[in-house]
């Protein structure tokens, strides 16, 4: 019985506050409380490519730190972030069509009529990109149930 006190005071808030950090910010997919693993949203856009962010440039935002190649980046996002934040959270958006969550790879991703849409991987991305709009319209179709299960997760 004292084990099991112990285990209740001691050892459980320690591991919760140890892997909920990990676990994401909910609707956020975040790795270690970064979201989109510390990958600046915004070069996808300014600099069509994944470039990895600065922690000195750093906001958070539902729950998740962004990160940012620089300042001017940064100052974009926090202006609109919905405008460069990436579709379901950053969710997997092949996993989203299909029902459910994956994490993501930052160097799999495409931007669609003015949106950013991350992938697993890149074998993933090439499955997603084989019919877009279809994929896209089961997304939108699954992600507020997806989305709902999120944040009562939290």
């Amino acid at each position: 019985m004292k084990l099991n006190r112990l285990f209740a005071i001691i050892v459980l808030p320690v591991y919760l506050l140890i892997t909920l950090p990990a676990l994401g910010a909910g609707t956020v997919y975040s790795s270690g409380g970064k979201a989109i693993e510390g990958y600046d949203p915004v070069a996808y856009f300014n600099e069509q490519k994944a470039v990895e962010g600065n922690s000195r440039f750093t906001i958070n935002w539902r729950g998740a730190n962004w990160q940012f190649a620089n300042a001017d980046n940064r100052d974009k996002f926090k202006a609109q972030p919905e405008k460069y934040a990436p579709q379901y959270g950053g969710y997997c958006a092949w996993a989203v069509s299909q029902g459910y969550t994956a994490s993501t790879d930052p160097d799999a991703w495409k931007i669609v009529d003015g949106k950013l849409y991350l992938n697993y991987s890149k074998s993933v991305q090439a499955r997603w990109s084989q019919n877009i709009p279809t994929n896209i319209t089961a997304s939108e179709a699954n992600w507020p149930g997806l989305k709902k299960g999120l944040d009562s997760a939290q």
